[in-house]
């Protein structure tokens, strides 16, 4: 069996968010048989996202069938010009996770996103940019500060496999920043360049809320794959949401989806539900801008603890709002991986 042999049994391979064959999408990269082993690199962006974990299961099963050992790569190709300089160039992905305003859950969610994604077996960074109150070391319990090196670059410390870096590990636990644009806008500039990310499949961003300085230098600094924004369920909250999913429009960022924090709380007492926030307004946002829903998370007293105590309730297993957090972050990686896939088969 040749090449080619190789590439007309991976039509039989459907991507199930674009509606056609991986051939015919552009998605196979590059195939090599050697032997009874067929090498094939495939344009896949997101990795240990279940739509994609699926489709390399089908590659592998169907060449099993003909007798050859499927070894899979992933690899999106570059879109950019040879000249153009590139920012981040280990990270595959880098997500935004934003709300128009304060109070909504933004970092519990950035927070659990990341170590959900880390849990499922992808290599992820935390970047707390919120640079007016940084909280992301106290939610994972973060105790190691990042260490310089000798030529002025910084290495982050890790948490559940995840490195982490915070305006909190670079000030005084109870100094506040009392800074203009321009400093923040320096600071991140600064971070962005001198840390030592390494290889990533993630970079998840804990942007502060609202629309501000910080917002704009990463939208005008980083090549963001997508965004994901947070409200609750009211009224208020959306409106802010709406502001927010228009600042990424103007600057042409994807949006992933939308997730709805606190959308409802169950007693556990009488195990009744109670919307406190009202119902529903977070999918109904989503379907009305035509986004995809990526989850309801439920207003659990033990979401809180962890973010206390420094372990993210997605760690935690049979609990249900550990599950429910769960299908956010396999959600929030298929978005990525259409988003991916999508660039190259439009190239």
């Amino acid at each position: 069996m040749n090449e080619a042999d190789v590439r007309d049994l991976l039509r039989a391979v459907e991507d199930p968010d674009l509606g056609d064959d991986i051939v015919s999408l552009g998605l196979v990269n590059a195939i090599e048989v050697d032997g009874d082993t067929a090498r094939i690199s495939l344009a896949l962006g997101a990795p240990y996202s279940p739509t994609e974990s699926e489709i390399g299961r089908q590659i592998r099963e169907l060449l099993a069938e003909e007798g050859l050992e499927a070894d899979l790569t992933a690899k999106i190709p570059s879109d950019r010009a040879p000249d153009e300089e590139e920012v981040l160039p280990g990270v595959k992905n880098i997500i935004a996770v934003a709300s128009g305003k304060g109070g909504v859950g933004k970092s519990t969610v950035a927070v659990n996103l990341a170590a959900g994604l880390s849990k499922l077996g992808a290599r992820v960074g935390l970047f707390d940019a919120d640079i007016y109150g940084p909280n992301v070391p106290r939610m994972v319990a973060a105790e190691e500060a990042p260490q310089a090196t000798q030529d002025q670059t910084i290495i982050p410390p890790e948490k559940y496999g995840m490195k982490l870096m915070s305006m909190a590990f670079l000030v005084g636990e109870d100094d506040p920043v009392i800074w203009r644009g321009p400093m923040v806008h320096q600071l991140l500039t600064q971070l962005v360049d001198d840390v030592q990310w390494g290889s990533l499949d993630y970079l998840v961003l804990d942007l502060p809320p609202g629309t501000g300085d910080t917002q704009l230098t990463i939208l005008q600094t980083l090549p963001l794959t997508g965004a994901v924004i947070v409200t609750t369920p009211q009224n208020v909250a959306l409106d802010d949401a709406n502001k927010g999913l228009r600042m990424f429009g103007k600057h042409d960022t994807n949006v992933l989806g939308i997730v709805e924090n606190m959308s409802t709380f169950r007693c556990p007492d009488c195990g009744g539900h109670h919307d406190i926030f009202g119902a529903g307004g977070g999918r109904e946002f989503a379907a009305s801008n035509d986004l995809p829903f990526l989850g309801a998370l439920p207003l659990d007293p033990a979401v809180r603890e962890g973010g206390d105590g420094g372990k993210p309730i997605v760690l935690e297993d049979d609990n249900e709002t550990a599950d429910a957090f769960r299908v956010m972050v396999e959600n929030v990686a298929d978005m990525t991986g259409i988003i991916q896939r999508r660039r190259v088969s439009e190239q």
